[in-house]
């Protein structure tokens, strides 16, 4: 077919030009494979790697956490990802396109897409505050030094000496606070804390309380959006060339502050505490379940964006090496961060005279509380200030680009007219409308409560339903077969004995774990000393279900649906692979997929037949004279 004819045609191409037509032209390949990789970096490494994963070391016993999470990362996060990578990139089709596999299970499509709106919502607002924070450090003294602000208050106690211009106030108010300091150990607060809290946020009492919004937020927000739509104007083309830059350079912060962090005084005693182990925690089902979701969490599986990112691959490109690389980059980034994280956290233990347990804040409150007062305590701090919060920004957004281009592509390959595939950069727009609006009430004075809630809920045990159901519908509606020899016909080798072994029984049954271990150590989520109200909760809970309720909700139409006078004829045409399931281009369509019509389509087929298709395969690869990531043998240079 004409669609097909893409890599034959070019072959005069300048070598190095990107001149190279696309695999599948009509919906476009990344231009390399660095930009894959690269995209997939960024998009599993996220502003949870900085502030989530440290913070959970630091509540589930420091090295002891790791342990649990290495553990996890073999037996569940790698498997998953090349689960994902393997199963968009054998169709290239997102999230709801490759539910072709078995229509009954669209629904676990439609709950990505639901988890990747709502982290969408969030995440985007989570950036605006680093591009305030940004902002905010351009300037000779960081606003958040010093307690003589009109937001700080009498328990306002900063680690910075007094300030020299308004030595009398400054001495007045650290003798004040020395004196509420003895009177009561635990009262002291920060001034950075007092400046997220009393000026940034300006938190209300309640969760209820929405008050106004913060128009410097707000602003940010439309920044924020306005960014990653531009970066996405052209789908993976554009975002594939801005993640060389928005991928590495956050490595480049990193490493500059780690060097700053370790030179600290009291730094060993945080990085000790972050790798002491304190085993009594292993046993506790939470530390797992931690362990579990952050794997989930980080590497972005269930979200719908690998499959979405994979599926712009050419079909012979190897995600099997991807997948391995990827994984271990974002396990290995979140381990890098803790020590920077926590060389700082050390220090000011240090400074204060306390114990590192009692330095941070909750969650993004140690990416905006704790970094930045550390971050007064160097020279030129302005200046260092910028560069962490500028590679916050570039973690979001990394993340930010993937969540959106999943929901483009989802929509744009549901519709799949050549009229929408044009029109992909109006849909882009759309989303991004939509999303800046639903992220202004997170932008109120109330904004932080719902930040959590939908941290919390909206993206927790739901990811691991959508995970376990879409492990069950492959290896056993589909069947494992099947899809080994899908994988081999796509990389030329089977997946390996380990892999094949943890998609059947470990990964699901570790999930299932995970999600008992959930539902038995279920503590509801509290803010500082804030408890949330009960009306609150059921609303978390209402996101975390509104997106395993579709699957259910889709099944049960499809099976109303589908062809036949019987429930179980129905129920089967339902759970058959649709006519075109399989590899998108011709050329790509052999063995078993190179049957003439729907109807020798039937995707059952016997032993004997599958035998034949994988002779017929291998025969045409001897002829192609490669069974590796190119089976095109163009002269290109």
């Amino acid at each position: 077919g004409a669609i097909g004819q893409g890599p034959h045609t070019q072959n005069g191409a300048v070598p190095g030009e990107q001149v190279k037509k696309d695999e599948n032209s009509r919906r476009g390949n990344w231009g390399n494979q660095i930009e894959f990789v690269l995209t997939s970096v960024g998009y599993a490494v996220g502003l949870g790697n900085v502030w989530r994963f440290p913070y959970l070391c630091y509540r589930n016993g420091g090295g002891a956490f790791m342990f649990p999470y290495f553990i996890m990362l073999v037996f569940c996060g790698i498997p998953l990802f090349f689960l994902e990578l393997s199963f968009g990139q054998f169709t290239s089709l997102g999230c709801l396109g490759v539910w072709k596999v078995s229509p009954m299970f669209k629904g676990v499509g439609y709950g990505m897409m639901v988890v990747s709106t709502y982290i969408g919502i969030y995440y985007n607002v989570v950036i605006c505050i680093a591009i305030y924070y940004f902002f905010m450090s351009m300037t000779n003294l960081l606003p958040w030094t010093y307690c003589n602000n009109p937001w700080n208050t009498p328990d306002c106690s900063g680690v910075v000496g007094t300030a020299h211009t308004n030595a009398t106030l400054a001495n007045v108010s650290a003798a004040l606070s020395a004196v509420t300091n003895m009177a009561n150990r635990t009262k002291r607060t920060s001034p950075s804390e007092e400046y997220w809290r009393n000026y940034v946020l300006n938190v209300s009492d309640g969760i209820g309380n929405f008050g106004e919004v913060r128009l410097p937020i707000l602003g940010c927000l439309a920044i924020s959006w306005v960014v990653v739509f531009l970066c996405l104007i052209r789908g993976v083309k554009s975002s594939g060339k801005v993640v060389y830059f928005t991928a590495t350079f956050p490595y480049v912060v990193l490493t500059i502050l780690f060097v700053r962090g370790i030179t600290l005084e009291g730094a060993i005693s945080g990085i000790k505490y972050y790798l002491t182990p304190q085993w009594q925690k292993i046993l506790d089902a939470k530390v797992w379940g931690d362990a579990a979701s952050q794997i989930f969490y980080s590497l972005g599986c269930a979200w719908g964006g690998l499959i979405t990112m994979a599926s712009y691959n050419k079909f012979h490109n190897n995600c099997f090496r991807d997948s391995i690389i990827i994984s271990v980059t974002n396990c290995a980034t979140s381990v890098y961060a803790g020590f920077v994280i926590f060389s700082i956290l050390g220090f000011m233990a240090h400074h204060l005279g306390v114990d590192v347990s009692q330095v941070a804040d909750h969650g993004p409150g140690l990416a905006f509380v704790a970094y930045p007062e550390a971050l007064t305590l160097l020279p030129i701090s302005p200046l260092w200030s910028l560069l962490f919060f500028f590679m916050l920004i570039l973690l979001g957004l990394g993340t930010q680009f993937c969540l959106l281009e999943t929901l483009v592509t989802a929509i744009v390959d549901e519709i799949g007219t050549d009229w929408i595939i044009r029109r992909k950069t109006f849909i882009t727009l759309g989303v991004a409308i939509v999303g800046f609006l639903l992220g202004v009430p997170l932008t109120t004075r109330a904004g932080i409560y719902w930040l959590l809630l939908m941290d919390n809920y909206a993206a927790s045990f739901s990811l691991v339903i959508i995970s376990c159901i879409m492990c069950i519908c492959i290896m056993y509606v589909y069947g494992h077969r099947n899809y080994f020899k899908d994988v081999e016909m796509m990389l030329g080798f089977p997946p390996p004995a380990f892999f094949r072994i943890c998609w059947r029984f470990i990964s699901p049954l570790i999930i299932s774990f995970i999600l008992i271990f959930t539902v038995i150590q279920y503590k509801p989520i509290t803010y500082n000393d804030y408890v949330f109200p009960d009306w609150s909760l059921v609303i978390g809970f209402c996101m975390a279900l509104s997106s395993v309720v579709c699957i259910p909700i889709y099944s049960i139409f499809k099976i109303l649906t589908s062809k036949g006078s019987t429930f179980s004829e129905r129920l089967k045409n339902a759970l058959r692979p649709d006519p075109d399931w399989g590899p998108a281009l011709p050329e790509h369509r052999l063995g078993r997929y190179a049957s003439p019509g729907p109807e020798g389509m039937d995707m059952r087929p016997t032993t004997g037949e599958l035998e034949e298709g994988r002779e017929a395969e291998k025969e045409h690869k001897d002829e192609m004279g490669s069974n590796g990531s190119t089976l095109k043998p163009t002269p290109t240079a």
